[in-house]
């Protein structure tokens, strides 16, 4: 049953954290009808993610893989997002919201915290294995903390003093200064990466990430450039074992386990508040690298 959702916390994504609401009819129906559908309840908080919907029947939704669907809904593109004052969304889709994590700290976990969590999974860190992540701010804060849980080793790589510093904050073993020169040099001196995972919007950043593999090295493709081309070298690709892994946003159960998580106070999140009405200046910040990490704007 679908639920209109009040204020609360708003990702810049659109992702929301709210408490559920009885969506208001015109007429009312049977009156033993439930509200809250599945387990959920009125005032019970829950999150809104990238996923709003699925057909529940197809190949990938049977097999857990939920985020493949051809059907789905999404929101804030195929179906309304949150930033509004109600928003619906069925009732299957709104993931509750554990009361050791806040409804600040939620709102990123939504968007940016279960994509990074599935790109570390689908990558299938080992313990002992070197993960880099290629991109320190709203995703690759999250995602060297999750390379972390899950016993890897992090390089954190960017352009910025002030990412590079929180990285170091956050627990990464080694930083390397892009701009300063070419960072697949400098992480093959290490040792080079298991594991590599493309978190910026530059498609020069993806080669490099790709050139710091180690033999039987993975690239986890996360981020979405404008230019959406990217060319691999076939002879070191076959001959070094090293595999291309294109990785979405998680599933619910996904999005449950990084709740566990920061409700256990495994991760941290970074951001910033904003109002919404600052949304555009936002996004300026955002794409000029003003902005530490996350944004978070309270309804």
């Amino acid at each position: 049953m679908p639920h209109r959702h009040p204020r609360g916390p708003r990702g810049l994504a659109g992702q929301a954290v709210t408490a559920v609401r009885p969506r208001p009819r015109r007429h009312r129906r049977d009156p033993g009808t439930r509200v809250g559908g599945g387990n959920r309840q009125i005032g019970q908080r829950v999150a809104i993610a990238w996923l709003a919907g699925a057909c529940g029947e197809c190949r990938y939704c049977i097999s857990g893989r939920e985020t493949l669907c051809e059907q789905q809904r999404n929101s804030g593109y195929s179906v309304d997002g949150a930033f509004a004052e109600y928003v619906a969304v069925p009732a299957a889709f709104a993931t509750p919201v554990p009361d050791d994590v806040s409804s600040r700290d939620a709102a990123p976990l939504t968007c940016a915290g279960v994509t990074t969590y599935k790109a570390i999974k689908v990558a299938g860190v080992a313990p002992a294995e070197t993960v880099a992540v290629f991109g320190i701010g709203g995703l690759g804060h999250l995602a060297l903390q999750y390379a972390r849980i899950f016993g890897g080793f992090t390089i954190g790589v960017d352009v910025t003093a002030e990412k590079l510093a929180l990285a170091k904050e956050l627990g990464a073993d080694h930083v390397v200064d892009a701009s300063a020169g070419d960072p697949a040099e400098a992480i093959q001196a290490l040792g080079g990466a298991d594991v590599a995972v493309a978190l910026a919007a530059s498609p020069a950043s993806f080669d490099q990430a790709f050139r710091s593999l180690r033999r039987g090295g993975r690239l986890v493709c996360v981020a979405l450039p404008a230019d959406g081309t990217m060319s691999l070298p076939i002879f070191d690709t076959v001959l070094g074992g090293k595999s291309v892994i294109g990785s979405i946003v998680g599933t619910r159960n996904d999005l449950a386990d990084v709740f566990a998580l920061h409700a256990a106070g495994r991760t941290k999140v970074v951001a910033v508040d904003r109002k919404l009405d600052e949304v555009n200046d936002s996004i300026a910040d955002v794409l000029a690298g003003r902005v530490p990490a996350r944004v978070v704007f309270e309804m």
